[in-house]
C-alpha cells in the first residue's frame, strides 16, 4: 500500500499524460500476452474481427477520447448544416474550376513564353522599321535593292516557265526559247549591278574618312574602299553561278566590316542596323536566283560570258596570225619560183 501510494503521489505532478502512458504500457504488455495465446489457440482458422475487438489497445482509446472531448457532438453539427440552404453560383463554374493541373504553374509558364515570343517579334519589327535611320537614306536604300529583287523574281519565274515548256511543250506566258533568251539578258544585269553596289559600299568609307567622322583612321578605313571594288569587278568575268556566290560572300564581308566600324565609332550608330536590313534583302535575292537557276541547269545552254569572249578573241588573233604567216610564206615561195624561172 505504501509503495502504491508513494508512486501515485510522485506521478501526480506530471499530470494525467504520464499516468496514461504508464497504464497503456502495462495494458499493452498484458493484452499482448492474451492475444498471442488466443492466436495460437485458433491456429488454422480465420481471425474474427469481433473476437479481437475487446483486445484493442487502451492507449488508442484514451488518445481518441482526449482528442475528441472538446469537439461538439456530431449530431448537433449535422442538424445545423442541414438547416443551411445551398446557394448556386453558376458564374464561378468553368471547365477548370473543379480540376487541378498536373503540373502546378503551367498556365503561368505559358504566359511567360508568349511574352518572350512577343518581345522577339517586337525586336524584329523595330529592327526592320529603321526608325533611327534618316528617311532619305531609308527610302533611297530600299529603292536600291529593288533591281536585285526584280531580277531574282524574274529569274525564278523564267526558270519555272522553262520547266513548264520542257514538260508540256509550251511555256505559260513565254516559249521555252524566249524565256531562255530573256534569262541570259538578266544574268549580266544582276551580276553587274551587284558589282556596282559592292563598290559603292566600299566608297562610303572614303567619304566618312574625308569628313573625319570618328577621327581620321587613314589606311585602315581607306582599305575597305579599295578591297570592295577589287573583289566585285572581277566577278563579271566568272560564270553566273560563281559570280553570284562570290558577291554573296562580299556583301556579308562588308556587313561585318561595317558592323565593326560602327562599334569603333567610325560610322553613325544606326548604320549597322541599316546595313543588316539591306544585306538581308540582297542575300535573300541572290539565294533565290541560285535556287531558280539550279532547277534548269541541264535545260538551258550557257551563253558565252566575258571570259569566253576574251578566249574567243585570243583564238581569233592566233588564227589571223597563222593565216598571215601562211600567206607570207606562200608569197615568198611564189617569188622564189618566179626568180628561178627567169634564170
Amino acid at each position: 500500500m505504501f509503495r502504491a501510494g508513494a508512486r501515485r503521489s510522485l506521478l501526480r505532478p506530471f499530470g494525467p499524460s504520464a499516468t496514461l502512458k504508464q497504464a497503456s504500457t502495462q495494458h499493452s504488455t498484458f493484452t499482448g500476452c492474451q492475444l498471442a495465446s488466443t492466436f495460437r489457440a485458433v491456429t488454422g482458422k480465420r481471425p474474427n474481427a469481433l473476437a479481437l475487438a475487446p483486445y484493442k489497445s487502451l492507449s488508442t482509446s484514451l488518445t481518441r477520447y482526449a482528442s475528441t472531448k472538446d469537439v461538439p457532438e456530431s449530431k448537433k453539427t449535422e442538424e445545423q448544416f442541414a438547416k443551411e440552404k445551398l446557394e448556386a453560383h453558376p458564374e464561378e463554374v468553368s471547365t477548370s474550376s473543379t480540376t487541378i493541373p498536373v503540373v502546378e504553374g503551367r498556365e503561368e509558364r505559358e504566359v511567360d513564353m508568349m511574352a518572350g515570343v512577343k518581345s522577339d517579334l517586337k525586336t524584329i519589327r523595330e529592327t526592320f522599321a529603321l526608325t533611327e535611320v534618316p528617311r532619305e537614306a531609308y527610302y533611297i536604300g530600299m529603292a536600291g535593292v529593288l533591281p536585285y529583287l526584280a531580277t531574282s523574281a524574274s529569274t525564278v519565274y523564267l526558270a519555272w516557265d522553262i520547266n513548264h515548256a520542257d514538260l508540256y511543250g509550251q511555256g505559260f506566258l513565254l516559249s521555252g526559247h524566249n524565256a531562255e533568251l530573256l534569262l541570259h539578258v538578266l544574268e549580266p544585269l544582276q551580276v553587274g549591278y551587284g558589282a556596282v553596289i559592292i563598290s559603292f559600299l566600299g566608297a562610303i568609307h572614303w567619304g566618312l574618312e574625308w569628313a573625319g567622322y570618328g577621327g581620321y583612321q587613314r589606311y585602315p578605313r581607306y582599305m575597305i574602299g579599295v578591297v570592295a571594288p577589287a573583289v566585285a569587278w572581277p566577278t563579271i568575268l566568272l560564270p553566273v553561278e560563281y559570280a553570284l556566290i562570290v558577291q554573296f560572300l562580299a556583301f556579308n564581308f562588308l556587313y561585318f566590316a561595317d558592323a565593326r566600324a560602327t562599334m569603333r565609332g567610325w560610322c553613325p550608330p544606326w548604320y549597322q542596323t541599316y546595313r543588316f536590313v539591306l544585306t538581308f534583302v540582297v542575300g535573300a535575292s541572290i539565294v533565290l536566283t541560285l535556287i531558280g537557276r539550279g532547277q534548269i541547269t541541264d535545260k538551258i545552254n550557257r551563253m558565252p560570258g566575258p571570259a569566253d569572249r576574251v578566249r574567243a578573241l585570243k583564238e581569233a588573233q592566233w588564227e589571223n596570225l597563222e593565216r598571215e604567216e601562211r600567206e607570207r610564206q606562200e608569197r615568198l615561195a611564189k617569188e622564189e619560183e618566179e626568180g628561178s624561172d627567169e634564170e
